[in-house]
């Protein structure tokens, strides 16, 4: 199991979650088996994403077009605030994820 772990701020979340749920045929296309969104308490500006693949491969595969495709569209993603944090992550060798 590998993670495209994603943070950003953003300006409005209800217009965040409607541009994020548009994109939900691709991210089955792209082979997200499962994602999450997480916000802090006390700041409704800021998200957390985790979007779970079979492969490394197919996770930067999908990061190459968030960034290509839809971070780099103020259409594509309306309510973000500057550039993403990402990260590619996989379950440590020897824990229960293993």
């Amino acid at each position: 199991m590998t993670t495209l772990h994603i943070e950003h701020a953003i300006t409005d979340f209800g217009t965040w979650k409607g541009a994020f749920d548009r994109f939900a045929e691709m991210r089955q296309q792209a082979g997200v088996l499962a994602h999450r969104v997480y916000q802090p308490i006390g700041d409704p500006n800021y998200v957390v994403v985790d979007l779970d693949f079979s492969t490394p491969a197919q996770a930067e595969a999908f990061l190459g077009f968030l960034r290509d495709k839809v971070w780099a569209s103020p259409a594509n993603a309306p309510a973000l605030v500057g550039t993403p944090v990402t990260s590619v992550w996989k379950v440590a060798p020897g824990t229960d994820g293993d």
